[in-house]
């Protein structure tokens, strides 16, 4: 068994141009071009040391790439999620039977509806963004699969963007960073740092202080590296189109399986 961190992806679908819009108006998707930039975010993730494993492709779901939303890692279980999108639902199938196939324990959103991209961990504490997507049944379930394994959740009311992470993220020493005008309350992160760019509001930490961000953030990503970080960036422009950004593309799987229930 390899001892490298694993990180989901999924590839693309053909339909990719006709994936949902909550807050963006419609714009031509190159489909091709999506795929390139997949292959260059994947290469990111293997070059920084990740190995990436594919999840079953899903054709017929638009938004299948986005597999962030169809998994949340607690620790060493994996959550499958119930997203409030129903086109989206399909998703959740391939993500689980991958994650089991791996060794991972699993448990199940099964009451109400909540999506992986609307979850952010900052050590044991779980920020669940209340949005379109993720309703409170959802928020409640997730509770109950957090609270025997150490972890507690925090319900983040969410209105200005699709998913709580398409406002905010984490950098690795806890610090959030967004972008302000699309942050309901900035104030309620006790650490708050705001970037100039909606793009720069997103990182992936791929380990030993690289982040990886999209392209699209230069500014952000100079500020980032002035505090000490070393950016990874990749251009994922046709996702962006599709309210999609670098963290809806992948699942980290930091922690062997375990025994957790």
């Amino acid at each position: 068994m390899t001892d490298s961190p694993r990180a989901l992806v999924r590839p693309p679908s053909p339909h990719l141009a006709d994936g949902l819009l909550t807050h963006l108006e419609r714009v031509p998707v190159d489909v091709d071009l999506a795929r390139r930039q997949w292959d260059g975010y994947v290469a990111a993730l293997t070059g920084a040391g990740w190995d990436a494993v594919e999840v079953p492709a899903v054709p017929e779901c638009p938004d299948g790439v986005f597999v962030e939303d169809t998994v949340v890692m607690v620790g060493g279980t994996a959550v499958i999620t119930h997203p409030g999108a129903e086109p989206r639902r399909a998703e959740t199938l391939g993500t689980s039977v991958t994650v089991r196939a791996l060794g991972y324990p699993t448990a199940t959103i099964e009451d109400g509806h909540l999506e992986g991209g609307d979850v952010l961990k900052i050590g044991t504490t779980v920020y669940v963004g209340r949005t379109a997507r993720t309703d409170a049944a959802g928020v409640a379930a997730l509770r109950r699969i957090c609270a025997p394994l150490g972890h507690r959740v925090v319900a983040v009311p969410t209105t200005k963007v699709l998913h709580l992470k398409s406002a905010v993220t984490a950098l690795p020493d806890g610090t959030v960073i967004g972008y302000p005008p699309l942050v309901d309350d900035p104030g309620f992160w006790p650490h708050f740092r705001p970037v100039p760019e909606e793009g720069g509001s997103h990182v992936v930490d791929l380990g030993d202080g690289r982040l990886l961000m999209a392209a699209s953030a230069p500014r952000s990503a100079a500020l980032i590296a002035d505090l000490g970080f070393t950016p990874v960036p990749v251009d994922i422009s046709e996702f962006e189109k599709l309210e999609g950004c670098v963290t809806c593309l992948s699942v980290r799987l930091r922690h062997a399986p375990s025994t957790e229930v």
